[in-house]
């Protein structure tokens, strides 16, 4: 029987980044959905005990840098810990992400990968509309379909309600892993997915 996971992420997220790619690649061998859903975590921290970065405690964010080093070397990913546009919103690229999406899951996670990896390791303004084009032309999607997409008001309603649907689940981070009514939070928590997806 297939298996379905819905995939909360946010392209501000470089746990999001460091997961996505195996993530992509897992569901692909289990032969599992996706459910490609971006969150506004602006909405999700408040009422589940989370802060903006700049907001935590100065020995969570060292930490937070020593912690990313350490994955970013194991995997042998590329990785900015501090990139040049990391105060960059998220919303414009979710909204191009939901667009994308009414492609199919495939060009949805597509353009997620290559938004996550323009912000988090190739210093690029993930938020500048002329950016967002760039990553859906070397897709070989239509850029201008997709911003019109983006900019239509339906796009911003399901990004609300999907920001919604994520604290009514108890998401409360990202990225975060829903399969059978099981949350996993995290790219750290992969290999629990990995055994979900495997029974």
């Amino acid at each position: 029987m297939t298996k379905t996971v819905d995939y909360y992420l946010n392209t501000a997220s470089p746990w999001t980044y460091l997961g996505h790619d195996r993530f992509v690649a897992m569901a692909e061998r289990h032969g599992a959905s996706v459910a490609v859903k971006p969150i506004d975590l602006a909405k999700v921290f408040p009422v589940s005990g989370g802060l903006p970065l700049p907001k935590r405690a100065p020995q969570r964010q060292a930490y937070r840098l020593v912690e990313l080093a350490r994955w970013r070397d194991h995997l042998g990913i590329p990785l900015n810990l501090q990139p040049k546009f990391a105060a960059a919103a998220a919303g414009p690229a979710a909204l191009w992400i939901l667009a994308a999406a009414e492609l199919g899951v495939r060009p949805a996670l597509d353009f997620a990968g290559a938004v996550l990896r323009a912000r988090w390791a190739e210093e690029r303004d993930t938020a500048d509309e002329a950016t967002l084009a760039a990553i859906a032309g070397a897709l070989g999607q239509d850029a201008g379909a997709l911003a019109a997409r983006a900019g239509a008001p339906e796009t911003a309603a399901r990004y609300d309600a999907l920001t919604q649907e994520a604290i009514d689940r108890q998401v409360f981070g990202v990225p975060t892993y829903a399969c059978d009514g099981e949350l996993f939070w995290g790219q750290d928590r992969l290999d629990f997915l990995d055994r979900k997806l495997a029974q």
